[in-house]
């Protein structure tokens, strides 16, 4: 459990274990759930297109404690496909990317920066993460360019 409160559901786990071992989901999208309490699937896919997969997070919506809806947090899994340097052919890291824009409320931007900890925890096999905060952090040529040189 994440210093939010906020718990990590089973089907996390089996999410990205699918993805791992599978190999054909290439994308999954976590969100908290409404109530705050828990951090489930929103969404997994099997389209490699990147194109895709960041409009959805820059179209998520969070709600407040209040009930209004206004930007939202997100954090997501992507099996990213490279070329190596050296011509030693293509290569793939899964990523992990908390999505947190700096225009969400404060409260969602909150509750997603503290539980990011307990979900990557749960997830063992990631060989990178980016912390995403514009929209600029999640262009393909620079999550490329952050997984291709190992960080």
């Amino acid at each position: 459990m994440a210093a939010s409160g906020v718990s990590v559901a089973p089907e996390c786990i089996q999410a990205f274990n699918e993805l791992k071992l599978g190999k054909s989901t290439k994308w999954i999208i976590y969100k908290i759930s409404d109530d705050w309490k828990e951090i489930v699937v929103e969404e997994t896919s099997t389209d490699p297109d990147y194109s895709k997969f960041r409009e959805k997070l820059l179209s998520a919506k969070s709600k407040n404690k209040r009930g209004e809806e206004g930007l939202g947090g997100r954090y997501a899994v992507f099996d990213v496909e490279y070329e190596a340097e050296g011509g030693e052919g293509k290569r793939s890291k899964i990523t992990f990317i908390s999505w947190v824009p700096d225009d969400a409320p404060q409260y969602p931007r909150m509750m997603y920066s503290t539980s990011k900890d307990a979900l990557k925890r749960a997830l063992n096999g990631l060989a990178a993460d980016i912390q995403a905060n514009d929209a600029d952090d999640i262009e393909h040529d620079s999550v490329l360019s952050r997984v291709s040189k190992g960080r």
